[in-house]
């Protein structure tokens, strides 16, 4: 079983038909009514459970919910914010460091509570924004690094444990992320969200002695 987080829309979604077709999925995220559109979309393989991640009951009766342990947990969750810094609203930023650090620290933490000695993958979806600087996304560039730190450190206290915690640094995608952050962008020709789950799901496979830890889509 796979448990997809940020599953209502983009790549969580995409990673959802894909996992589908093979696995029972377990999708979460904020908005219920897209979470159940998906849901009869894909079919009987794949379970609802909308959660709000910053909330600690929340994230608990989520893996609660879970009929077992799941073989893999893909945290796609996140919202974006952009702009200079000086026009940035206190609200959205808080809200933004709510969406993507609070939500991450407690995913993360719930997960290896529960299943740090057992052979579970964990995959954290930040963003390229997480590995450079850019102009316009201070916020957000500080959000995303912030949860490369958690992944890098709990890494070193998963130490001769068997979960593997892998990060995933997509660029940019054709995906409804944009217009809901308020960046006007041209995305024709940005990769879609089925093309970087397609990747995605080929670079987590693993072997019995090695697995990749760290991977970068970038867009053509």
């Amino acid at each position: 079983m796979i448990l997809i987080t940020g599953a209502s829309s983009g790549l969580g979604a995409a990673l959802a038909d894909i996992y589908s077709q093979e696995s029972p999925v377990c999708i979460s995220g904020r908005n219920t009514e897209r979470l159940n559109a998906l849901t009869a979309k894909l079919g009987h393989n794949v379970t609802p459970h909308p959660c709000n991640l910053s909330d600690e009951q929340s994230v608990t009766a989520l893996f609660d919910s879970l009929p077992h342990t799941p073989s893999t947990i893909i945290h796609c969750a996140g919202s974006g914010y952009f702009g200079r810094l000086e026009t940035q609203s206190t609200t959205e930023i808080n809200t933004l460091l709510t969406n993507n650090v609070t939500s991450a620290i407690m995913l993360l933490r719930e997960a290896v509570k529960r299943y740090k000695d057992k052979p579970v993958t964990v995959v954290m979806v930040m963003s390229t924004a997480a590995q450079i600087a850019k102009a316009e996304e201070s916020t957000y560039c500080a959000a995303k690094w912030a949860v490369r730190g958690l992944v890098e450190s709990v890494r070193l206290e998963l130490k001769n444990h068997p979960m593997k915690l892998i990060a995933v640094y997509p660029g940019g995608m054709d995906t409804p992320f944009w217009s809901a952050s308020g960046k006007h962008l041209d995305t024709q020709h940005f990769m879609s969200a089925a093309e970087a789950a397609t990747m995605l799901k080929q670079a987590l496979i693993a072997t019995e002695h090695g697995y990749v830890s760290d991977i970068t889509i970038n867009r053509g």
